[in-house]
Formats: C-alpha cells, sequence, structure tokens
C-alpha cells in the first residue's frame, strides 16, 4: 500500500506538470508522515544528511570551472584547433563541431554546457559554408550530449555516489564509450556531407595546426590536470573538481585574459543557480530511494525476476528501454538517484559488473538528453538556434539513432566500457 501510494502521488504530481525534484519530494514527504513513525523534522534532517557526501562537491567545482572556460575564449580556441586537424573532410565544419564537443565535454562534464558552448560558435559557421539548417543543428544537439559520458562527468559522479563505486574507475570506463560514439557520429556527419555534394578541400599546414593548438593548450591542459592527476594518484575526483576551477580561473582571468574579474561575481552566481538545481533534485530523489530500500523493493525486484528465470541478456534490454522511456521525461540525475537502487541489485544478481551497468546507464541519458519530448538538449539547441522542437527532433534522428546502435554495443560488449579500468586497476 506505502508503494502504491508513494508513487500513485510521484505519477500525478509528474502529470500536472509538477517540477521533477518536487514529485520526488512530496510524494516522499507524504507517504512517510503516513506509514512510518518519522517527524517532519527528521524527514528534514534526512534530506540535508543525503546530500552531506563528499564526492557530491565535485560537481559545483566542475560546473563552475566548464563556465568559467566557455565564458572566455577557451571554447573557441579549442574549435579552431579541430577545425585545424578535420576541418577538410567533406562535412569538415559539423565533423569539427562533433570533434570540439568531444575536447570541451572532457573540460566541463556537462551536456548542456557542452551545446552552449560549442553550438553557440559552429552553428554560424557550419550554416555560412553551406550546409543545410537541418544538419547543423543535428550534429550540434546530438554531439552535446557527449558531455555526460566523456570524463569529467556529473552524471557518473551521481552514479558512483549512489551505486557507491569508485568514481575513478567509472570516469576511465567512459573513455572509450565516448570516443566510440563520437567517432560514430563523425563517420555519419562525413557519409551524409558526401551524399550532399561536398568534397575534400586541402588540409590545414602542419605548421597551423601545431599553431591553433598552442593558442588552445591552456584550456586542452585542463584535460590533463584533471584526468592525469586522478590516475596518477596526485588527488581524488574531488579534488581534481577543485583544481580544475584554480586552473580555469587562472586561464580565464590571467592568460587568456578575457574575462574580467568583475564579472567572477555572475559566473559564480550562474554556477550556483545550476548547482542548487541539480542537488535539490538530488536531496529529493535520494530521499525517494531511501524509502524504496527501507521498504525492501529492490531485493522483492531481485527476488521476483530471479524466480521469473529472468537471464542478463534480457535484463539488459528491459533496462533499456525503461531507461529510454524514463530519459525522454526526467532530468538524468533524478533517474540515477531512483533507478540505480532497484535495478542495481538485480544487476550484480545477474552477474553484470556495477562499472558497466554505470557506463550503460550513462548512454541512455545521453539518449534521453536528445529524445522528445523533453530532452534537455533539444531545448537548449531550440533556444539557441531559433528552430522549432518539432524541427530539432527531426533534424536530429540520423544521429539519435547512431547513439542508439552505439547503446546497443556498449550494452552487449562489456569490454567496451571495462577494458580501461580493468587495464588500470586490475
Amino acid at each position: 500500500m506505502s508503494v502504491a501510494v508513494l508513487f500513485g502521488i510521484f505519477f500525478s504530481l509528474a502529470v500536472l506538470g509538477t517540477p521533477i525534484a518536487i514529485c520526488l519530494g512530496a510524494a516522499t514527504f507524504a507517504t512517510l508522515m503516513l506509514f512510518t513513525p518519522i517527524s517532519p523534522i527528521e524527514i528534514s534532517a534526512m534530506i540535508f544528511e543525503k546530500v552531506e557526501h563528499y564526492s557530491l562537491m565535485a560537481i559545483p567545482m566542475f560546473i563552475f570551472a566548464g563556465n568559467l572556460l566557455s565564458k572566455g575564449s577557451a571554447a573557441q580556441r579549442i574549435i579552431e584547433f579541430a577545425k585545424s586537424c578535420v576541418g577538410h573532410l567533406p562535412g569538415g565544419l559539423p565533423i569539427s563541431a562533433i570533434f570540439a564537443s568531444i575536447i570541451f565535454a572532457a573540460v566541463s562534464g556537462s551536456s548542456p554546457a557542452t551545446v552552449v558552448a560549442i553550438g553557440s560558435i559552429m552553428f554560424g559557421a557550419i550554416m555560412q559554408a553551406g550546409y543545410p539548417k537541418r544538419y547543423a543543428v543535428g550534429t550540434i544537439a546530438t554531439a552535446g550530449s557527449l558531455g555526460i559520458l566523456i570524463p569529467p562527468s556529473i552524471v557518473l559522479i551521481v552514479y558512483g555516489v549512489t551505486a557507491e563505486v569508485s568514481i575513478g574507475k567509472l570516469f576511465m570506463a567512459g573513455v572509450i564509450p565516448g570516443l566510440m560514439l563520437g567517432v560514430m557520429m563523425m563517420v555519419v556527419t562525413y557519409i551524409g556531407a558526401k551524399k550532399l555534394g561536398f568534397e575534400r578541400t586541402e588540409p590545414q599546414p602542419l605548421k597551423v595546426r601545431l599553431s591553433k593548438m598552442k593558442d588552445a593548450s591552456w584550456g586542452l591542459m585542463t584535460i590533463v590536470i584533471v584526468i592525469g592527476g586522478i590516475y596518477g594518484g596526485i588527488f581524488t575526483p574531488t579534488e581534481a573538481a577543485a583544481v580544475a576551477c584554480v586552473w580555469a580561473f587562472i586561464v580565464s582571468v590571467f592568460i587568456y585574459k578575457d574575462i574580467q574579474i568583475s564579472k567572477i561575481y555572475i559566473t559564480a552566481l550562474e554556477s550556483a543557480k545550476t548547482t542548487a538545481m541539480i542537488m535539490f533534485i538530488i536531496a529529493n530523489a535520494m530521499l525517494f530511494a531511501h524509502f524504496l530500500t527501507i521498504e525492501n523493493i529492490p531485493q522483492h525486484i531481485t527476488e521476483a525476476l530471479v524466480e521469473a528465470n529472468v537471464n542478463k541478456y534480457m535484463f539488459l534490454l528491459m533496462v533499456n528501454l525503461l531507461l529510454i522511456l524514463a530519459g525522454s521525461f526526467m532530468e538524468p540525475s533524478a533517474i540515477i538517484m531512483i533507478m540505480v537502487p532497484l535495478l542495481l541489485p538485480v544487476a550484480v544478481a545477474l552477474g553484470i559488473d556495477p562499472i558497466h551497468f554505470g557506463i550503460l546507464i550513462t548512454v541512455n541519458m545521453e539518449l534521453g538528453m536528445v529524445s522528445p519530448p523533453v530532452g534537455l538538449n533539444l531545448f537548449v539547441t531550440s533556444g539557441l538556434t531559433g528552430m522549432s522542437i518539432k524541427d530539432v527532433i527531426v533534424a536530429a534522428w540520423p544521429w539519435t539513432l547512431t547513439i542508439l546502435v552505439g547503446l546497443i554495443l556498449i550494452t552487449y560488449i562489456p569490454e567496451i566500457s571495462l577494458f580501461l579500468p580493468n587495464l588500470m586497476f586490475g
């Protein structure tokens, strides 16, 4: 009865268009008050306790670091470097946008931030080069989704905290799947450009490429510092986020000199707003998940599926279908906080590695970012380009389908995700 009431209130509020964080918090609060002796004061304390997690401290710092670099010229310099590398190919500019998104994803850790940083610069350039508007929009909307898979990733941090697995291993597990999806998108873009009649042009001389790389090197160094520091054993992912903030500040203010000290407050305020939204969702989602745990719902689901002789391949298919559906309506952090306590025990019981399962979930969230009706990247791209949501969905479908193919490969070939973690951590 208590679980029926919990989900009944949750879905009723969701249907009415209530923000997902309030749906989670209100449903859990009402159910706890009705079916447990826990007082409102205790519930309030539980909410704060749930977000007092060391690893979650990385989220605001990675957001701030990404905002500092995207507000300055770092994104522009990364794009120029990408264009010098692949801009001569058929579809060179859209491919450059994807390549730049891969690089910037390793700086920002956020999908919408990657769409804005790369799209605001590349959309006009792709259009001026004669590409159809839909072609430009489709590449920008979908390539930005790589921001939640390639480390450092905020979504992977949330999963690591929820599943209680190594965030360092998750970051390393996201590298090959992220690069694989990026390359697959580039191939689709290349084939499409050839069909549209775009031809190969003269590549940039090596001297120019090296010059562009030098211009972008201070921004690119963020990747080296964060990833190298974590896997070199110098600092933890949370400490890496703090170092990234300091480095992004130095690069933007003192090296590139494109952000004034007086503007730091505005950037910090924007980062705080984004952080508050994410943390409010996480706090309510963790309370929701806590109730499911004390009611032993994960154990009941595990027992039911094991007794039904559901094998792991069928289970993975069911998980993908469920997460694609959820990703079309909900924010990634909320989905992870709700679904992981329910699904991970079943996955472990069926012999699925928690690290592989985390990457699988993240790719599903990536697909959700570009899936109607409420994929966040669709709305960001629509606002950026002035194209309607419906047209953005149509424009993005070839690349969305590419992510779906990549998801199938990642789901059923766990070595794609586990090769690097196993190589580095044994």
